[in-house]
């Protein structure tokens, strides 16, 4: 059975919208208490939240989530996306007690499959090559069945076979049809298998010599006897390894991928790997020599601005007006301060001013490009009317509120992202609102944006195009003013998604090197179920001082997004341990605060492929232990950023961190 994933986007929403003059949530009751419905039906789930004494709650803050892409909540309406087992989870809080949750078991099927088709590949079916078959099946609906299970045959087994995997290998001339079968409905396809014509294949690898994690891609062209090409031939393609002096027991020392459609191979592990092009029984291969790829870089703390009163939430750096360079640091949990720090000098950082607004937490934090304004955003108003607070930054040092922005913002605002003219604040997980900020005094609505069936928690925009990480949908590609796909702020027009298990940080970066724009996408699961180390009860000493440390899980997803109308995942970097929360990437490098994992420091230069983890990228590890924290000695890194060639870093339990990437020692011959 799938357990639900546990955000913690969601309960610093909840834990912070607590009112002491509320009574405490004492039992959680959902009805209907178990759920059996299809893939693509609505039901009504009701959440109803009670007191000690029986009494309903009606004001208690709800949550309902569920397995990503699989289940989702809203208004009052539980939405099924695919078949399987599944965990809901509701919870509500009130008062001054802890969340109280409930598991609401919910099992989905999939409608009638009507109709079914073969999908195979471009190549011809030549004697001695074999071709890859998908089954695409269809309800009656029109909605597609992802992952048909087909049983297949062959009409003739002389001229061809085919697996159980739908791999059809000709074996002589003849015609021969090829049929899928699934829950009573099947499709056929017909081949006529031919001579294999290729005589010779022309290898176009450039490279003798790469690091691990470098693509290489693979062409072939396959010619006749008489050095014509063949262009419909299937050229399939493979490798040998044998690994150097340096490597013991390697583990998945190598992939060969299709990406958009191209074959490419990427080494994890150094050593010789030959590459083996197959079309028929016509071979041509060549080595390759994969040396280790050695980014390690010492890291040194330079400075600190110790919070160990409260728990620490975002950051963000700035140059002011005045010259000198300042950060802003959000606290969670903290009674509605925000923190100012003078960092001109990283090894001496200095806090100059605190601001405290109507919120219990603060979690985003963020600045205008050109530093003329600020932006808190609130969560646990005690009057529940949340919002942003605008703030003017003419005197850094000592920033004043311009302003407070709360139309359309009740819910709570978990993340905002500022530009020059507008800024983008995420309205209770439900949408983002655009509003003009060119007088900060007087901030204007201009548009929204809400996807139908997710639940947003990130977004970053970049040359008029917003990018959001969206619980239940994946990527989401809208033009908020770029207008090549129609869009404008009052009118944002989708562009596209990309369905992906994670909704929860993102980060879209432009590598130069390359053309390719790559979407990071991380997960953030605090719920480690099902995980050979499950973790800590998390969320019963998340608030207290001390307590447990915090465990985590997830990983960054990378998704090569050049084309947006057609996307493909082609890596991620995944420590099993830990869990992915903020992300930034600035030169090649990938700036990852991966919680109880630390800051972690990634090259990522080049094209991707793989899980970077195990290539060798990895420039620098710092876990911020401090035994005079919230919680002692427990690293959970919130927010990592570079700055003037440094890496400024916030840690739950210790506040703001400074650092910087000593130089690569010089190799002496």
């Amino acid at each position: 059975m799938m357990r639900a994933l546990l955000f913690l986007l969601a309960f610093p929403a909840i834990l912070g919208a607590q009112q002491a003059a509320a009574p405490a949530v004492a039992k959680v009751v959902a009805e209907p208490a178990r759920i059996t419905m299809k893939a693509g039906q609505t039901v009504p789930l009701k959440i109803t939240a009670y007191d000690a004494q029986g009494n309903v709650i009606s004001n208690a803050q709800l949550f309902v989530g569920g397995p990503r892409l699989a289940v989702s909540w809203s208004n009052g309406q539980l939405t099924a996306k695919k078949a399987g087992s599944y965990t809901a989870f509701a919870a509500a809080v009130s008062g001054n007690g802890s969340p109280v949750n409930i598991e609401i078991p919910v099992l989905v099927t999939w409608p009638e499959l009507t109709r079914l088709e073969i999908d195979g590949e471009s190549a011809r079916l030549y004697v001695g090559t074999t071709l890859a078959h998908t089954p695409k099946g269809a309800h009656t609906d029109g909605t597609a069945r992802p992952s048909v299970t087909a049983t297949w045959r062959s009409s003739n087994e002389q001229v061809a076979t085919v697996d159980r995997f739908g791999n059809v290998t000709a074996l002589k001339p003849g015609a021969v049809n090829i049929s899928a079968e699934a829950e009573g409905v099947t499709a056929r396809k017909a081949y006529t298998v031919v001579a294999n014509p290729v005589a010779s294949l022309d290898l176009g690898i450039a490279e003798n010599t790469v690091n691990t994690g470098d693509v290489v891609h693979l062409t072939a062209t396959a010619r006749r006897a008489n050095g014509q090409p063949v262009s419909d031939a299937k050229v399939a393609w493979s490798y040998r390894y044998t690994p150097d002096d340096s490597t013991v027991a390697p583990g998945g020392p190598g992939i060969i991928d299709n990406v958009l459609g191209k074959p490419v191979f990427t080494a994890n592990a150094p050593g010789l790997f030959t590459l083996v092009a197959q079309s028929g029984n016509v071979f041509a291969q060549r080595v390759v020599d994969v040396k280790p790829r050695d980014a390690r870089r010492k890291i040194t703390i330079t400075g600190r601005g110790s919070v160990n009163s409260t728990h620490t939430s975002d950051l963000w750096p700035w140059t002011g007006k005045d010259g000198r360079d300042y950060c802003i640091v959000g606290t969670w949990g903290g009674d509605g301060y925000a923190l100012i720090f003078d960092i001109t000098d990283m090894n001496n950082i200095v806090k100059t001013d605190s601001i405290r607004i109507d919120a219990r937490t603060i979690n985003d934090v963020t600045v205008s490009p050109d530093g003329r304004y600020g932006v808190l955003t609130r969560e646990g108003a005690s009057n529940r009317v949340n919002g942003v607070v605008i703030l003017d930054l003419a005197n850094p040092a000592h920033p004043k509120i311009a302003s407070t922005f709360d139309q359309g913002l009740t819910g709570g605002v978990h993340n905002a992202f500022a530009t020059n003219d507008y800024l983008y604040a995420i309205s209770g997980g439900q949408k983002y609102l655009i509003i003009d900020v060119k007088d900060i005094a007087n901030p204007k609505y201009v548009g929204e944006y809400q996807h139908p069936g997710a639940y947003i928690h990130d977004l970053w925009v970049n040359n008029g195009i917003a990018y959001s990480a969206q619980g239940g949908a994946g990527a989401v590609i809208v033009d908020v003013g770029n207008g090549k796909w129609g869009g404008t702020p009052q009118k944002p027009r989708l562009i596209n998604v990309f369905p992906i298990n994670s909704g929860h940080e993102i980060f879209p970066y432009f590598q130069k090197s390359t053309g390719k724009t790559y979407l990071f996408l991380g997960d953030e699961e605090m719920n480690r179920a099902g995980k050979v180390w499950e973790g800590t009860n998390y969320m019963g000493n998340m608030t207290e001082k001390g307590g447990v440390a915090q465990t985590s899980g997830g990983y960054v997803h990378i998704v090569d997004a050049t084309d947006p109308m057609n996307m493909q995942k082609v890596g991620r970097y995944h420590l099993e341990d830990y869990g992915s929360h903020d992300i930034i990437v600035e030169d090649d490098v990938l700036y990852q605060a991966y919680y109880d994992g630390g800051v972690r420091v990634v090259d990522v230069s080049g094209e991707l492929l793989g899980n970077i983890a195990d290539q060798k990228r990895e420039i620098a590890v710092f876990k911020s232990y401090d035994p005079k924290g919230y919680t002692p000695n427990a690293p959970f890194v919130m927010n990592a950023m570079p700055w003037k060639g440094q890496v400024l870093f916030t840690d739950f339990n210790s506040g703001l961190w400074a650092a910087k990437l000593e130089p690569k020692p010089k190799v002496t011959p």
